[in-house]
Order: C-alpha cells, then sequence, then structure tokens
C-alpha cells in the first residue's frame, strides 16, 4: 500500500472507526484522547502509571484492580506478574505504542474475545480515577470512546508502526534527533533499548532484517510524515 493511502486509512473519520467489528486474531490501531485536548500526562509519575496499566490489564487473568494490586507487597506483585506471564493468557499483544501529553496510539492484536474493548476500559478507567484523585478533579477524562481502525495488509501494518513511533516528532514534542529518547513510546525498544518487554516485536521484525534496518524505515520517511501533520493541522485549523 503507497504510504500517502496508509495515512488516508489512519485519518479516516471517527464514523469509520466506530464501525470497525473488533474480532479476535486481528490487529488494529487504537487511538483516544483527553477530553477538550487537555494534557493529561503532566509528570513522569503519570506516564509510568499509564504504562503500568497496559502492561498489566493486557493479561486476560488480571481479575484484582491495578490499585488493588499497587498496595501488595513487592514480592506478592512481583509473584503475581511472574504467574501472569508464565500463563500468557492475554487479552490484547502489544505491538507498538506512543504516549503523548492528550492522547495515545497503541498497535493492539486482540488475542481473546473481546479482548480490546475490556482492555482499553480498564487502562481508561482505572487510568480516570487515578488522574482525577490526583488533580483533584471531576468529570469525564477521555473525550470520546476510543477509536479503532483495522489493520488490513502487511504494508498497512509497518506503516502504522512508523506513524506512531514518529508521532512525538510529527507533533513538535521532540525532535526527530532526540526521537529514540522519547521514553514514552516503544520506538527505543524496537531500536534496542530494553525498556518495554511487554511489547511484542516479533510481527514488525518479520519484514525487516535486523534493527538498523527497520531504524531506517522510520527514520527515511519522518520529513514527509512530520508534512503531512503540517498539511492535517492546517485542516483541522480550517475547520473550527
Amino acid at each position: 500500500m503507497p504510504v500517502a493511502n496508509s495515512f488516508r486509512l489512519m485519518f479516516n473519520s471517527g464514523m469509520a472507526y466506530r464501525k470497525v467489528v473488533l474480532a479476535t486474531g486481528e490487529i488494529y490501531h487504537i487511538f483516544n484522547r483527553a477530553v477538550a485536548r487537555q494534557p493529561i500526562f503532566l509528570t513522569k509519575t503519570h506516564y509510568l502509571r499509564f504504562l503500568n496499566l497496559i502492561q498489566y490489564y493486557q493479561f486476560a487473568e488480571s481479575k484484582m484492580s491495578y490499585s488493588s494490586f499497587k498496595k501488595l507487597k513487592i514480592s506478592e506483585r512481583e509473584r503475581i506478574l511472574y504467574e501472569l506471564k508464565k500463563n500468557n493468557q492475554t487479552q490484547v499483544e502489544i505491538i507498538a505504542f506512543c504516549i503523548m501529553p492528550n492522547h495515545y496510539h497503541l498497535l493492539l492484536k486482540q488475542t481473546g474475545d473481546s479482548g480490546i474493548t475490556t482492555f482499553i476500559k480498564k487502562v481508561q478507567n482505572a487510568y480516570a480515577k487515578y488522574f482525577n484523585i490526583k488533580q483533584n478533579r471531576p468529570g469525564a477524562l477521555w473525550g470520546s470512546q476510543f477509536q479503532a481502525v483495522r489493520v488490513e495488509t502487511d504494508e498497512q501494518l509497518i506503516h502504522l508502526s512508523r506513524y506512531i513511533h514518529l508521532n512525538p516528532s510529527t507533533s513538535f514534542i521532540t525532535k526527530i534527533e532526540q526521537l529514540e529518547n522519547y521514553a514514552w513510546s516503544s520506538l527505543a525498544q524496537y531500536l534496542g533499548a530494553n525498556l518495554y518487554e511487554f511489547v511484542n516485536q516479533s510481527l514488525i521484525f518479520s519484514f525487516f532484517q535486523n534493527k538498523e534496518d527497520y531504524r531506517k524505515f522510520v527514520f527515511d520517511q519522518s520529513e514527509h510524515q512530520r508534512e503531512l501533520g503540517k498539511i492535517k493541522h492546517l485542516l483541522m485549523e480550517k475547520n473550527k
């Protein structure tokens, strides 16, 4: 699929996203942003909390709420996580992610029935409760139901992984030269760092010879994606 076509798929209308049927065994780009586009990841602690939530709730057997899990002794938490990983009964497989100040992107494979819906509901509700308590604020945190688009081709899959990993640069949060150091994305994991072991890289890497090959794929199109980001921004301003 040409790059331009893959972007048209990703920037489809909200209605088209909501019509997508979430089927087990399929891969989806999942996205949501905060109400009124307000920043909801304000500190390192906020980002880490969201990352811990997606790591914990990917498992179908994580019946205990994360807030209750967090109150356990470290040894007990380690035992539970060990058992969850050993049993490997997941409801989603996390292929890539990027957390931005007011939204997130996830590239997920649904591995259990209703897996993505259950996973996102638990993660978003848990983070909203945590953030509202910390910031002493009431009300909804997320602007709408999450959006999803099904990945239909291998080419779309690898373009989506690049799109997600380039998002901090496209949005001018960080310079392209510093993108690999952006802590709240799975890019560094793909390029050799061992930060987020819950990310399954095997599918993306099946299309590349090695990590350096993937690095070139991501960065060679970085300026093109930034230009698309500028155009998208201008169109959004016009329609306000």
